[in-house]
């Protein structure tokens, strides 16, 4: 009877999980890690002209773009050195080959990301390591301007590379210049940091912050505790002036995909044996996302379905129920498929299996993909997949529901050129007001004389940063009566209401 009632549960949750991931969301993260460290994914090796660098970012926008992905997270600040132009710290060695170099002819990579990919409707995420400032024992490698060279106190050796030690205060100062820099020079729209906080352990490694421990305890005896509050401290001063510069502007987190176990707290998930954010990298996801902290989180649930240990499903649902509000997007390792050994990363596609696995949970906003280097390659007909099944139209990025702000207008004036054998829908733009400035415009399609619903993704035929949208391939293939409707989605992801639409026959 357990066999048989096991089996009959198994076909319906199949049952479900087809039927869920045949449904269209219109709001959904789907986003691409770009790795700049060590030159993972762009640029493709050091000192290429800037014209490479450029045509391969255009070629990465585009197949992202080709797949309906609609962020960008960009590293733009790998190892204390920087892809944009900086009063703070100095060019990456990876972009030229030489720390403090940039690239020639000159040109900010950064300004070019963010242009390139909003005029594709992409979010840029940019991507900053907070702690981590050199991957190397040797510091000659660092330019003689680098704050090394001035502030070595800032720094802690650990297992062959260099940190900044987050229990000083002139860190979390420094730090929080970093971010604002970039928020005030740059119209992006998310700081993000990964899963460094401190470092990951080491055997027989120690982390010597025994000065700064000592120097100001604050009150702590117990330095997992201190560890712990350096990073609150850290992630609280930037919420907040992250907000105070640009509110529409988010700071998400991607931390290590495991908050804490069960073991060692009864708060924590069914999980042994793997790190821990807490205990190990003293990172108090939980803590953050309760207090608002941060306005996302993508835990790293780089394990496959069903894995002892470190089962993906247990992690996913657990996640799930401890967002506290807060959008929740899911790490994925599409890495895994060149990397583990595991029958699972070999067939059928696991990746698949666990984005419509997300799907069961309303609470998953979507999916984050590390990284751009593997995406492209449609291993095991992943991309395949996603511009048949799983990603067939284009998603809005969820709005942070943290934020109460309104919507921008919507579009006026919505006409069909007809002329010279094309169909082109033409509106007025919507101007800026009081931070609504339009992101980009979304243009639905409904069959007939009136208009359904907008929030079925199904009827978008469109995404455009412009006030118009070549429509020929649709008109081409329609006949009769179709409604015409254009919204307009500002800084903060609100969408225009409906007040108005254009019909039109074929």
């Amino acid at each position: 009877m357990k066999i048989i009632n096991a089996f009959i549960l198994t076909v319906l949750l199949s049952i479900f999980l087809i039927h869920v991931s045949a449904q269209t969301t219109k709001r959904q993260m789907r986003a691409v890690w770009v790795a700049t460290v060590s030159n993972l994914d762009w640029p493709s090796k050091k000192g290429l002209s800037a014209q490479q660098q450029q045509a391969e970012m255009i070629r990465m926008l585009d197949e992202f773009k080709a797949n309906n992905i609609n962020t960008v997270i960009f590293q733009a600040r790998p190892c204390a050195d920087v892809f944009y132009e900086s009063k703070l710290e100095p060019w990456s060695m990876w972009l030229s080959g030489k720390q403090g170099v940039p690239a020639s002819p000159y040109y900010d990579p950064l300004q070019f990301v963010i242009e390139e990919a909003h005029k594709r409707c992409m979010e840029v995420h940019v991507w900053v390591n907070p702690f981590r400032a050199l991957n190397y024992e040797d510091v000659s490698l660092f330019s003689k301007d680098h704050i090394y060279n001035r502030r070595k106190n800032m720094f802690v050796k650990f297992a062959g590379k260099y940190y900044f030690d987050p229990g000083l205060k002139e860190t979390r100062d420094y730090l929080n210049d970093i971010v604002t820099e970039i928020v005030q020079k740059y119209d992006i729209d998310a700081i993000h940091f990964d899963d460094y906080f401190y470092p990951y352990p080491v055997a027989k490694e120690k982390f010597n912050d025994d000065e700064s421990f000592h120097k100001d305890p604050r009150g702590f005896t117990h330095r997992g505790d201190w560890r712990r509050d350096n990073i609150n401290l850290t992630m609280k001063q930037l919420h907040k002036t992250i907000k105070s510069l640009k509110p529409w502007v988010d700071f998400g987190v991607s931390p290590f995909g495991i908050w804490r176990h069960r073991g060692n707290d009864p708060r924590g998930s069914a999980t042994y044996r793997a790190l821990s954010d807490y205990d190990d990298l003293y990172a108090d996801v939980l803590k953050w996302l309760k207090e608002g902290d941060v306005d996302y989180v993508t835990p790293q649930l780089y394990w496959e379905i069903g894995k002892k240990n470190t089962n993906y499903q247990i992690l996913a649902d657990w996640w799930a129920k401890n967002c506290y509000g807060r959008n929740l997007y899911i790490g994925l390792d599409v890495c895994g498929f060149n990397d583990y050994k595991a029958a699972a990363w070999h067939n059928p596609n696991e990746l698949v299996r666990q984005i419509r696995l997300n799907k069961s949970y309303p609470n998953i906003k979507g999916e984050m993909f590390f990284r751009a280097k593997y995406f492209m390659q449609n291993i095991q007909g992943l991309n395949d997949a996603l511009k048949q099944e799983l990603y067939t139209k284009p998603a809005l990025v969820p709005v942070n529901n943290s934020i109460k702000t309104e919507p921008s207008a919507q579009p006026k004036r919505v006409v069909l050129d007809d002329a010279n054998s094309k169909f082109v829908l033409k509106w007025d733009r919507v101007e800026a007001e009081d931070g609504k400035k339009v992101a980009y415009y979304v243009v639905y399609a409904f069959k007939g004389k009136g208009i359904g619903s907008i929030n079925d993704a199904e009827n978008i035929i469109g995404v455009t940063a412009d006030n118009s949208l070549d429509i020929t391939a649709f008109a081409t293939q329609k006949q009769g009566h179709y409604s015409f409707v254009v919204t307009s989605i500002n800084r903060y992801r609100c969408e225009s209401t409906v007040k108005s639409y254009l019909v039109k026959k074929f």
